[in-house]
């Protein structure tokens, strides 16, 4: 109950009691919410835009978010790192090792296979970071789906190599001249520039310029089917049957020491670099055959180059050139 108060009234020589006005009591009250909501707005803005009023759990909050968007980004960068060099794996079994075994290639649409059905990652949805973390696993499920494809297709070629023991030591597979003998990858396998006659031209092998006189290895071991100069511009030249329907071809040679019907192992020295025949320059043109069809000879150097050697002679084979012959 509220204090009744009063006042000396001099007129009368008498105490008054003090009415207070109903209107000055419910403004008293209106300033005194207003006052309290605008107090509470500027300390929530305050609070809001200083960070020196983060509360300790608040802090440690935000460094192990920050922490932990680095470590998704580190483990991104890894995932790229390692998608490119299974790529690089995946290359060279169907180009190389599954070609060697007359396999087919494993299918693009297999290898790079995506994930159908309901939504996988549904669960990683709502989140500040949903983005981040959902990318982050489809690359790790698209990396673990390529390991399982490629580790069958190894499984395979495994198999493969135990039936053919005796094909992997005679096909073609080294580079027929040293690195360190070669001035360039002239041209390699595909349409070309005619040094002639400047028109297109597929070109069937892959020219290796170097001095004349340079010597020239068998790619593989095998039997000479021949060693002259009576085919049509390639000058002196040498080919080698190696069995398992490989045969090896080396033109516009200064000179060959081998004969016909002459055994020869892989490394062994056939030749000499030259410019006989239809050449504009000192040369190496060499070919390969698969059952009497000519392929692309860039597939069979595992056996003398390493990784980065034979990345730079698959830069160099692209480039389209003009050929020496």
């Amino acid at each position: 109950m509220s204090k009744v108060k009063y006042y000396y009234d001099s007129d009368t020589l008498s105490y008054r009691k003090i009415e207070q006005k109903k209107g000055r009591k419910f403004g008293i009250a209106i300033l005194g919410v207003l006052g309290a909501f605008l107090a509470g707005f500027i300390l929530l803005l305050i609070y809001l835009n200083i960070p020196a009023l983060e509360t300790p759990k608040e802090k440690a909050y935000k460094r192990e978010l920050e922490n932990m968007q680095l470590q998704f980004e580190l483990i991104n960068k890894q995932l790229k790192k390692d998608h490119k060099v299974l790529q690089e794996i995946a290359e060279r079994d169907d180009n190389i090792y599954r070609l060697y075994f007359g396999a087919q290639p494993v299918p693009e649409e297999i290898r790079n296979a995506g994930f159908g059905g309901i939504n996988r990652y549904k669960g990683y949805e709502g989140y500040d970071n949903s983005e981040l973390i959902t990318n982050t696993k489809k690359q790790i499920d698209k990396l673990t789906k390529q390991i399982a494809v490629q580790s069958i297709s190894l499984d395979e070629i495994a198999k493969l190599a135990e039936q053919k023991e005796e094909l992997l030591t005679t096909i073609p597979a080294i580079q027929p001249i040293k690195n360190s003998d070669m001035k360039r990858m002239a041209s390699g396998y595909g349409w070309r520039s005619d040094p002639f006659t400047k028109a297109r031209k597929f070109h069937y092998g892959m020219d290796f310029s170097a001095p004349s006189g340079t010597p020239i290895f068998a790619s593989g071991s095998g039997t000479i089917t021949r060693a002259d100069a009576n085919s049509t511009g390639y000058g002196n030249h040498v080919r080698i049957d190696h069995g398992f329907n490989y045969v090896s071809l080396y033109a516009h040679l200064s000179k060959y020491n081998v004969k016909k019907g002459q055994k020869v192992k892989r490394g062994d020295i056939i030749g000499y670099v030259g410019s006989t025949g239809r050449s504009v320059a000192p040369h190496l043109h060499y070919e390969i055959f698969k059952d009497g069809e000519r392929i692309n000879p860039r597939n069979f150097y595992y056996g003398s180059l390493t990784t980065e050697e034979f990345n730079e002679m698959l830069k160099a084979s692209t480039l389209i050139n003009e050929t020496l012959d």
